[in-house]
This record gives structure tokens, sequence and C-alpha cells, in this order.
């Protein structure tokens, strides 16, 4: 949140760009990863996939129109992620296809987490483990897709209370969308990806979920609040204090204006870290 605006301050005052906000697809340098970076090593290592919902879903936030969110679950359901060494290094800004020198594939079948799981400073989610050459892992690509079993049955399921003037609404909010993300190298305080052999490094799928609801920590113009759909539109939907709708119904009883906004942010919610990357629907 407060990280987004500190990106906009060291652009202006010329200072070194570290991964403060959404982010282009570089080093922590600033320079685009080499190809020297992405040759093979010798030997293999351990490959940890996490999932990170970042403090909006750990600690709580205030959404653009001013509603107190609390979630008590964010369940994602990933399926089909693979790490690669790419050489070029992949750009989703530009580029159609990840150059993939080596891949590993990460997960397999639909695995579902929740990004709530855990206290307010909790590390991101542990997704999985897998074994990779050692190299430099550059670029990840994964989907967000119908759960096959367990009690979840869409891709994301977000669970929460919001208040706001002495109202409280308990809502369930089921977005059954499935979407393929392509995303380059991870955007953050520190570079990953990087594997030595008999070592293990580590790789991150990020959802901002202020994309959906807007952040009131941020002026009411900035790109996070006009492109966000905010809870008042939904809070108008509720019933007695509960709000249970999925896709369907948003459609149906949102405006025409508010579900393309919404579709639209939930289509954006992959990233690396603060990193882009390039989405198309299922």
């Amino acid at each position: 949140m407060l990280q987004k605006r500190a990106l906009l301050t060291s652009l202006s005052l010329g200072l070194p760009l570290f991964a403060f906000g959404c982010a282009s697809n570089t080093t922590g340098e600033g320079e685009t990863s080499g190809s020297n970076e992405t040759a093979s090593a010798n030997g293999t290592g351990r490959i940890n996939l996490v999932a990170n919902g970042e403090a909006f879903v750990r600690q709580g936030f205030v959404t653009k129109d001013g509603w107190q969110i609390d979630f008590d679950h964010v369940y994602v359901t990933l399926d089909d992620v693979k790490a690669y060494q790419s050489d070029p290094a992949f750009d989703p800004d530009q580029d159609e296809e990840i150059q993939a020198q080596n891949e590993v594939t990460l997960v397999s079948d639909p695995t579902t987490v929740d990004l709530a799981k855990g206290g307010e400073n909790a590390d991101p989610i542990m997704v999985t483990q897998e074994k990779g050459k050692a190299g430099f892992y550059n670029a990840i690509s994964w989907k967000l897709a119908t759960p096959e079993q367990g009690e979840q049955n869409s891709a994301i399921v977000l669970d929460g209370t919001a208040q706001k003037n002495g109202r409280t609404i308990d809502f369930v909010l089921n977005l059954d969308k499935s979407i393929a993300y392509k995303c380059g190298e991870y955007v953050g305080d520190a570079r990953k990806g990087f594997l030595e052999a008999d070592s293990k490094t580590e790789l991150e799928t990020t959802f901002h979920f202020d994309h959906i609801f807007g952040d009131a920590q941020a002026p009411a113009d900035d790109a996070i609040n006009t492109g966000a759909v905010g809870f008042e539109p939904m809070a108008k939907l509720a019933d007695n204090g509960t709000l249970k709708a999925n896709l369907q119904t948003l459609q149906q009883q949102l405006s025409s204006e508010n579900y393309q906004t919404l579709e639209k942010a939930i289509k954006g919610l992959g990233h690396v870290g603060e990193g882009h990357c390039a989405e198309t629907t299922t």
C-alpha cells in the first residue's frame, strides 16, 4: 500500500528502484536479467513454491469506499504451475511465449491453499517443494482453476467480514474464474529463483486483492482505486448482514460497469511480488 507510493517517490527523486509497488520485471539493480544468469549450472537443488496474499489478506485493510475488510479465509486453487530458466528473460508486457531453456513442473493437479492461514506476520503459504536443475529460474506460469475435490468449488473464495459506520456484513464471495498467468522474474525486496546445487530457492505466486477492493490509503485518483470496484456495490446486495454470492449472481445484480470492473480486477490479481504477469482466461 504505502510501498506503492514509495515507488513513485523513488522515481521522482531519481533514486534506485527497489521493489516498491507493482513494477516491471527487472532485477533488483534495475537491469533486465541477462542470459548469463539463466545458464544452467551442474547439479540439482530444491524449489520451494509459495503463495502470498500479502498484508491485505493477513492483516486486513480499508477499501477505497471506506469498508474495513478482515478475512477469515482466502482460498485460491493453483494448477499447472511451472518454473522456467528463460533465455532471453520473459517480459510479460511484450513477449507471448517463455523461451524456456529448462522447466520444472511444480504443481500438476489443482491444489487449494488458504492465503489467510497463520497470524498477521505469517510467512507466505508453502504450496510444494520440487527438485530442479541448478540455475536461475526467472519465469513462472500457473493457472487459477476450479478445485476438483474438497469443500471449495471456486478458483477463488473470499470469506470474511466488512465493517463501516456501525454496519457489519459477513460475506463469502465465490469467484470461479479460470485464468492462466505467465510471469517473469519475481520483483521484491530480494531477488528469488537462484538455485545452486544441493541448495534451495523460492518462487512465489502473489495475489493483489487491492485490485478488487481498492485502498483507502491511496489517493482516490490512483490507478489502484480507479480500477477497483470497491466493496460498496457488493454491500448493497447483502441481506440481514450476510452476503453470499458467486460470479453469476454478481453479474446479474451489479451494474454492467461495476461487473466489468470486477472481472478485469480479478484477471489482474496474479503477480510475482510486485512484478506484473500476462494473463488470459481459460
